[in-house]
């Protein structure tokens, strides 16, 4: 069945098999008529241009550009000027890209020469304000005439363009000048800036028709149209950079545009200079301002584009105009990119799948234009009727070509012929293809997959895209420029300027080619030294970089670590041993340390009750649990993790053996792994001043390490294959829930505190009657943290983590003695007590207080007692735990 054109656009390319809107050359029943349609980087051609800090530059601050994630424009543009091989380039620079910089490039001899840098600076005119440049925007003059800027009162100047700088709240506008009988370098000036102070700016655009038009489009929607000889008269003054006045647009939108859910995306010029074509996110609008008023239809909305649509929430991204005719316009959304014609409105003409990240880059370009310079004219007739859409993404550098023409030329005469100059019906040529903007990438399986791999194998710290070298900016030079700077080759091509995110401006040739070459290139620097310094100067240190392997910490995370232990168990040792046994020293010293918290030599696992009395400041039940698992391990064990440095092996590091060092096992009873204790007084280096001592360090070996070697020790995992049944999660998930049910029982809760669990008993149910059968104060007090309480905007979201085993804190109460009236038992720093609900360990010999320290203490304590009755928590805390406060 034959369908018409309306009905063939509704069917994607890319998307749909066999689109009836596609041609390629394999339809053809002859020779083929389009040609080559992908375009190559010739690597030999690649040329650096100008390397600078004062470039945008993502490793220096001081030329700070916008990171790849935030950038949406392009940031490179250029003026070709006129009766001459020479063009200028224009870039943001300066501290925050706030001014606008440019160079000269003139070609000699097939390679470009620059000018106007100086010491590593490029010239820069500013803009009077701090405002970073977002988006640069040249308008050639075609016919340039003389025409005295402000303030030139010595030879005249020959205008040969303008252009504009738009900044998130402000537009400045130039003008570029070629002096007459000089032969100096063009000037370019500030002729003025416009500050929007209620609205942020969008987008703003030249006119094609009226090189000194152009329009601004806001954020709120509005329209300001400027004229630069109008607002030189309105200024009323000679001076450059002058306050410029523009005129609002009559325009009013649907009530759609002022409900929040539309952002405003571009305009531009229609064909006639009354006429703009206006895009919002959701629709696109014709605004006709050649009558009296203002006149608004829509030409597309969003809707149109649903049925083919994989994102739920479709949006329209970005927008331009296609070809010089003012009537075709190309539009991209998150998943299709559409041509449509102000003619035609509410209809598509084609629409592509494009497969990209949100795009925010749109240009159309001639096929001439990209297959310049050819020693073949076979495919002249596609160069001179087609057009390519370059669609992508800064973010990523990721962009897509996207070919189209009329129908294949049919012979005059006959019926289609004369049916095609009437219906002029768009196809599209050949599938979408990728655009190498930075010259570097290679678009085969495999080095995507291995890009991808090396992403995921980054530290969260640090952004890809500073990993790799981005694409900020490029310009595609004329065919006439291009054809002086390469050799033509048999199919043309097209000369790249580009502005590279590592400050360096380049110029690259593409040759179209039948298919895309395979550059297998490194697209990520992973070197130690590639690591890019945000900073305003370079690094002029030395790097050093030490690695550490961590087998069997990964082993832990990814929860292998029982089978890598027993396999490493299993295989014979080939590094050094120890000839000797343990010291007798170190087993006699931890006996005494587990003795002095109750624990004998001949013990199993010790009850949790014995392990709370070890507790003295604050510890959360995952950290009495480890307590009771550390208690729990047998002394050969412990005396793995807890030795002396004459026992340790030593470790090669810069080519020198050195001992690791630990901290020393404190002289207060207290149980592993000894949380309180003095920070080490050395370094790894042994000197004559702090020389090595036999103290008992460590833990040396983490708990998890011990706990699975004490399973294996059991009998638990002789092989490999039963390896999987001990699981250090599970275990410590059991000592949680004793810890829970114990706590229960000895601890005193706060009203916002609920331990649950299969073997803990919920202190919220119970907590009234334990408390009303018994008279006996609780030894402990258990407390949630109210920094651990969720809000009420927490909850409806449902994006809380919570879990008991770390939220629950649990302390030590004090115990208070009875001391009669005029009668001080207690003169040393056990007075502290007072002020505290937890238990104090001092770690120091028994010192008594005398009057002056007494006297301190006293107005200390009134002090501290004046800050408790006026904080509120700690007030809250005492009632909802029944904790007594001290009085003064």
């Amino acid at each position: 069945m034959e369908l018409s054109s309306d009905w063939k656009s509704l069917f994607p390319i890319s998307s749909v098999f066999k689109p009836p809107l596609l041609f390629t050359d394999s339809d053809s029943d002859s020779k083929p008529i389009l040609g080559p349609l992908f375009f190559n980087p010739k690597p030999k051609t690649l040329s650096l241009l100008f390397s600078s800090p004062s470039l945008p530059n993502l490793n220096h601050a001081a030329a700070a550009a916008p990171p790849p994630f935030l950038q949406t424009h392009n940031l490179l543009s250029f003026l070709r000027l006129p009766l001459s091989n020479s063009l200028l380039l224009f870039f943001p620079t300066g501290p925050n890209s706030d001014r606008l910089g440019f160079l000269l490039l003139s070609i000699k001899a097939s390679r470009f020469d620059t000018w106007g840098a100086k010491d590593d600076e490029v010239l820069h005119e500013s803009t009077g304000f701090e405002y970073r440049i977002l988006r640069i925007a040249v308008n050639p003059i075609p016919n340039p005439n003389l025409f005295p800027f402000p303030g030139n009162n010595h030879n005249h100047s020959t205008v040969v363009g303008y252009l504009l700088a738009s900044t998130l709240c402000s537009v400045h506008w130039f003008g570029v000048q070629e002096i007459h009988n000089s032969g100096k370098f063009p000037r370019v000036s500030c002729l003025g800036s416009k500050v929007f102070k209620t609205s942020s700016v969008v987008y703003a655009c030249w006119s094609p028709h009226i090189p000194e038009e152009s329009v601004v489009l806001l954020e709120s929607g509005a329209l300001f149209l400027f004229d630069l000889e109008s607002c030189f008269r309105r200024s009323r003054t000679s001076n450059s950079n002058a306050r410029f006045r523009g005129t609002k647009l009559p325009v009013s939108w649907d009530a759609d545009a002022d409900s929040g859910n539309c952002k405003w995306l571009s305009c531009e010029f229609s064909w006639h200079p009354r006429i703009l074509i206006v895009a919002r996110s959701d629709a696109v609008f014709l605004v006709d301002l050649r009558f009296d008023g203002c006149a608004v239809s829509c030409l597309a909305k969003v809707e149109m584009l649903r049925m083919y649509t994989s994102v739920q929430n479709e949006r329209f991204l970005t927008f331009t105009m296609a070809g010089s005719d003012g009537f075709c316009f190309a539009l991209a959304s998150d998943s299709l990119l559409v041509l449509c014609d102000v003619r035609k409105p509410m209809m598509l003409l084609l629409q592509w799948a494009h497969g990209l990240d949100n795009p925010c880059h749109i240009n159309v370009f001639r096929l001439s234009e990209l297959r310049s310079n050819s020693r073949d004219d076979k495919y002249r007739w596609a160069s001179e009727s087609g057009f390519c859409i370059i669609l992508g993404s800064f973010r990523n550098c990721e962009f897509n070509l996207f070919c189209y023409g009329p129908t294949i030329p049919t012979p005059r005469g006959s019926i289609i012929s004369e049916v095609s100059k009437v219906l002029k019906t768009h196809y599209a040529w050949e599938l979408p293809s990728d655009l190498l903007l930075s010259g570097r990438e290679c678009q085969c399986g495999s080095c995507l997959v291995r890009e991808e791999i090396l992403k995921d194998d980054l530290p969260e710290w640090i952004d890809w895209q500073h990993k790799k070298e981005l694409a900020l900016g490029f310009v595609i030079l004329d065919k006439d420029l291009s054809a002086m700077l390469s050799e033509s080759n048999e199919f043309g091509g097209f000369t790249l300027i580009r502005l590279m995110s590592s400050g360096k401006l380049e110029s690259q040739n593409y040759c179209a080619s039948w298919k895309l070459k395979e550059l297998h290139t490194e697209r990520f620097h992973f070197k130690d030294n590639s690591l890019y310094i945000m900073d305003d100067e370079e690094y002029k240190f030395p790097r050093r970089f030490k690695y550490v392997k961590l087998d069997k910490l990964s082993a832990y995370l990814n929860g292998s670590l029982t089978e890598v232990l027993v396999s490493k168990l299993k295989k014979p040792c080939k590094g050094p041993r120890e000839k000797e046994s343990f010291s007798s020293e170190s087993h006699e010293i931890l006996c005494e340390k587990l003795k002095a918290c109750g624990f004998g030599r001949l013990r199993s696992s010790p009850a949790v009750s014995v392990v709370f009395n070890d507790i003295s400041l604050s510890a959360s039940i995952h950290e009495v649990a480890l307590r009771r698992l550390w208690a729990g391990l047998p002394m050969e064990l412990l005396q793995l993790a807890y030795s002396n440095y004459s026992e340790f092996l030593e470790v090669l590091l810069d080519q020198k053996k050195v001992s690791l060092e630990f901290l020393v096992v404190p002289d207060l009873p207290q149980l592993p792994p000894f949380f309180l204790r003095r920070p080490s007084c050395r370094s790894n280096k042994w000197s004559h001043k702090v020389q090595r001592d036999d103290a008992l360090v460590g833990p040396v070996l983490p708990l998890p390490i011990l706990l699975t070697l004490h399973e294996y020790r059991n009998g638990h995992s002789e092989s490999e294959e039963e390896a999987g049944v001990f699981s250090l999660e599970r275990e410590i998930s059991l000592q949680c829930d004793e810890i829970k049910q114990v706590a229960s029982e000895m601890a005193l809760s706060d009203s916002s505190c609920e331990l649950h669990g299969d073997q803990a008993v919920s202190l919220a149910d119970e907590r009234e009657d334990m408390w009303g059968s018994s008279q006996k104060p609780k030894p402990f007090c258990l407390y949630h943290p109210v920094a651990f309480k969720c809000s009420t905007m927490d909850h409806a979201q449902e994006n809380v983590f919570k879990d008991e085993k770390f939220d629950n804190l649990i302390f030590k109460v004090p115990e208070k003695k009875h001391v009669p009236n005029g009668l001080v038992e207690t003169i040393g720093p056990e007075l502290f007590d007072e002020l505290c609900p937890a238990d104090l360990r001092f770690d120091t010999s028994a010192k008594n207080f005398g009057p002056n320290e007494l006297k301190i203490y006293k107005v200390l304590k009134k002090k501290w007692s004046k800050w408790q009755d006026g904080f509120n928590l700690y007030q809250q805390f005492c009632t909802e735990s029944k904790f007594q406060k001290q009085s003064a």
